[in-house]
């Protein structure tokens, strides 16, 4: 693959280029990933996205795998042991508001409202085309403003929109990417 020209932003990074590769603008339909991608979108607030990819499994392991029963569980304890833990990003505010997004979930599951149903109703099913270099969109705007709705935290229009490129909500590939074809063009 590396002959095939990649979107710009994974560069020369081997993990950033996998990324791109075999995860980023795949059509995501499991609710319990899309959840933990929205979750680590937030983290990501003010970061680059390389940071939390390199600490991933380390969130995946501080947040038991980001299942959202067990998180919702977390109590005071849980987050003083993810403030000491130096293999993520030791944010307090993210911190709960990842738990408070688990309970969300679980809530919506609960009520027989599949997150994952719910995600892709903003696009009818299908990605849409999107725009590897936008920051948001009137869209992301839209299901940020939903989620917060919600009560969801740290998903404004830009980690919204960010989210959607990363799960596929919209194929954002540069028109010149490899990937662009194979993600639903």
């Amino acid at each position: 693959m590396e002959s095939q020209h990649r979107c710009a932003w994974a560069g020369s990074d081997p993990l950033m280029q996998l990324y791109h590769d075999t995860e980023w603008g795949v059509p995501e339909h499991d609710p319990r990933i899309l959840w933990e991608t929205l979750m680590l979108e937030g983290f990501q607030a003010g970061l680059s996205w390389q940071i939390i990819l390199r600490k991933r499994e380390a969130f995946r392991k501080a947040f038991a795998g980001f299942d959202p029963r067990r998180v919702a569980a977390f109590d005071a304890q849980d987050i003083e042991r993810l403030m000491a833990d130096p293999g993520i990003v030791r944010a307090r505010a993210k911190i709960e508001a990842t738990i408070r997004g688990a309970r969300i979930f679980n809530e919506m599951q609960d009520s027989g409202e599949d997150f994952s149903r719910y995600c892709w109703s903003f696009v009818s099913g299908a990605p849409i085309r999107g725009d590897v270099y936008a920051t948001q969109t009137e869209l992301s705007a839209t299901i940020s403003k939903a989620l917060k709705a919600r009560g969801f935290k740290f998903v404004g229009p830009t980690i919204v929109y960010a989210w959607m490129q990363a799960v596929g909500l919209i194929n954002a590939h540069e028109a010149a990417c490899f990937r662009r074809q194979e993600t639903g063009d």
